[in-house]
């Protein structure tokens, strides 16, 4: 693996499990759903407007790396259950800008809060200093996850 940064074999293999083994605990995570009836989509788009606040549908679908009209259709089901609402845009009165609901707030942190029990239980497996480690890495994943 040439365009890897440092370029070393350790690295190759160490890129690899990364990657491996966050997509096999992003999969475990995605299980762990309070609400079924929500795609994992939605339940990003959702986590977007939480995290960033409201925007208009386009700007969700730029974040979300997803086409514009996918995104309006998302929203539409997301308005359809309760968890967004759509108003007005204050400069531009051709657009609209997606907020969510009370409901999708509470929702939200009852799905952080199952996983995050989930996850911690999980760890409960590690000994301390891989513990240690592990908080060590969270900020350099985060920093990872958004870049």
């Amino acid at each position: 693996m040439s365009d890897l940064p440092h370029g070393s074999g350790e690295d190759a293999a160490a890129v690899n499990s990364l990657r491996s083994a966050v997509m096999r605990l992003g999969r475990r995570l995605k299980h762990q759903r309070v609400d079924e009836s929500l795609s994992p989509t939605e339940m990003s788009v959702l986590g977007t407007l939480a995290r960033c606040g409201s925007a208009t549908p386009g700007e969700l679908a730029r974040k979300e790396h997803v086409q514009p009209p996918s995104m309006t259709r998302i929203v539409a089901l997301l308005e359809a259950k309760g968890l967004v609402r759509l108003e007005p845009h204050p400069d531009d009165r051709r657009q609209k800008v997606v907020s969510q609901t009370e409901e999708a707030e509470a929702m939200l942190e009852e799905s952080r809060r199952k996983r995050n029990a989930w996850l911690a239980a999980l760890a409960e497996n590690l000994d301390e200093d891989e513990w240690a480690k592990l908080r060590a890495a969270a900020p350099v994943l985060e920093k990872l996850a958004h870049l």
